[in-house]
């Protein structure tokens, strides 16, 4: 019966403002995109929903190709969808491109993202892409935010756009300024080209910025940038802090974070969906790790610092590095524990810079 009503796209045209292509030739060339019932999607104006709620975050690392052993992805598409699924999540953060030359096009391999986007709007779940821009105003920044918005597949769009605002530390005042300034711009570059989209702003935690490292990015533009971002991620990875710090068990970091953003964009009710990690693992954290994971033991913290400073949605950096019970903890945290009553995404009314 599944077989008599699947729609099999074994070639996927995608639509992009008057242009038409065909997404690029990878080592998944001949891979069946299969969507069950899936129709062609309507024009629908956006909302905050995609921000709301247990989200999950991929980037391209874990199901690009070309990021992958011998051109193969790290994650099953398919299967990863499936899994984030039947674990409640609601919003797949999807690094949608890099900056890299290991990224052919502008985007990364399109069967791919046409199958994630699919699947996930199959299952009524929203897809928002993400980019991390070189801030040094290149052509590029804007090429790749652009096809982010243009990628359509069946009418099947991403369901908002957010850029992740993070360089190098200790920036030079030369290169602050340079730094600002091109911020500034690509902000302003988004919020205009993502019209009918809503423009998240992934951030570091203003405690590490202004008090772990007050060196790490001087005088951060919070207000300059604010009229152009919908809703505010802030990245408080908190399992590389230590419990000395009073920011290592995934509560204060997160709480804070969210309390300094709202307060130095001065909108004391400013959407909100925090980020935690990175990762998850049962028991202790290991510091001598190349990359320390967080405790899942802290997960349940993590999810009283979203309720309680009224975050509408929450999501643990990335989802190929929490293992099954990490997973399991934080579909139960959002289902019947202190998530599980986040308020509602407010009505949207974009940002105008």
């Amino acid at each position: 019966m599944v077989a008599a009503t699947a729609l099999v796209v074994a070639l996927v045209i995608v639509m992009a403002r008057g242009r038409l292509y065909a997404p690029a030739v990878s080592s998944v060339d001949a891979m069946p995109i299969i969507a069950t019932r899936v129709e062609t999607a309507p024009d629908e104006p956006g909302t905050l929903a995609p921000y709301a709620g247990l989200g999950a975050w991929l980037d391209a690392f874990d199901y690009s190709p070309a990021y992958g052993p011998n051109g193969e992805p790290a994650l099953d598409a398919g299967v990863t969808v499936e899994e984030m699924d039947a674990a409640g999540v609601k919003t797949i953060f999807i690094q949608a491109t890099r900056f890299s030359s290991r990224t052919a096009g502008l985007l990364e391999d399109e069967w791919v993202l046409a199958d994630i986007l699919l699947r996930a709007h199959q299952r009524d779940m929203d897809v928002v892409a993400w980019y991390l821009p070189a801030l040094d105003d290149r052509a590029e920044d804007t090429e790749r935010i652009a096809a982010m918005r243009d990628f359509s597949v069946l009418g099947h769009r991403f369901d908002g756009v957010a850029i992740d605002i993070e360089a190098d530390p200790e920036p030079t005042p030369e290169e602050l300024e340079r730094r600002n300034a091109a911020l500034l711009n690509i902000s302003a570059f988004t919020r205009d080209a993502a019209s009918g989209m809503p423009v998240g702003a992934i951030v570091l935690p203003p405690p590490l910025i202004e008090e772990v490292n007050e060196q790490f990015w001087p005088e951060f533009p919070w207000l300059d940038i604010s009229e152009f971002y919908d809703v505010w991620l802030p990245m408080s990875y908190w399992s590389g802090r230590s419990d000395a710090s009073g920011y290592g068990d995934g509560y204060a970091y997160s709480l804070e974070s969210i309390r300094r953003i709202r307060e130095r964009i001065d909108q004391p009710n400013a959407p909100v969906h925090g980020i935690g990690g990175i990762g998850g693992v049962a028991g202790e954290r290991d510091f001598t790790a190349a990359e320390i994971l967080a405790s899942i033991d802290d997960y349940p913290l993590f999810a009283q610092s979203l309720a309680d400073a009224g975050a509408i949605g929450g999501s643990i950096y990335d989802w190929n590095t929490q293992d099954e019970h990490a997973r399991q903890s934080m579909q139960i945290a959002f289902m019947r524990g202190a998530a599980a009553n986040l308020p509602a995404a407010p009505d949207w009314v974009p940002a105008e810079g």
